[in-house]
């Protein structure tokens, strides 16, 4: 694993006002309904993201998720059980997310491109 960020999420309570904030300060651009939840893609001049989640979160690119999973474990923190978006449709297109935490309890995940 290198960390290099492939994916944000935003995660805020009012994705609309966000939207409108985030477009204006940045100049991003929204797809409509293509995330998990009928959620926005943001596009970015460099990294893709999603509005929706319970919080703000960086996603970092593994290429084997098992063993990122079991390393995190290793290393004492914690991953949640399921994936994020892990319809196999979503998968397909957008790949693999896996939420975690560090040992102190700092949310991060991963992100497994399609491939």
């Amino acid at each position: 694993m290198t960390g290099e960020i492939s994916f944000f999420g935003l995660g805020v309570a009012d994705a609309g006002q966000a939207r409108t904030f985030h477009r204006g300060l940045f100049g991003w651009t929204f797809d409509a309904g293509t995330t998990e939840g009928g959620g926005y893609s943001i596009r970015t001049p460099n990294i893709p993201g999603g509005d929706a989640g319970p919080s703000p979160c960086l996603f970092f690119k593994v290429d084997d998720m098992r063993a990122a999973v079991a390393r995190v474990r290793e290393l004492g923190g914690s991953v949640d059980d399921a994936d994020v978006g892990g319809d196999e449709e979503t998968v397909a297109r957008f790949g693999r997310f896996r939420l975690c935490h560090d040992d102190q309890g700092s949310p991060f995940g991963f992100h497994q491109p399609p491939s």
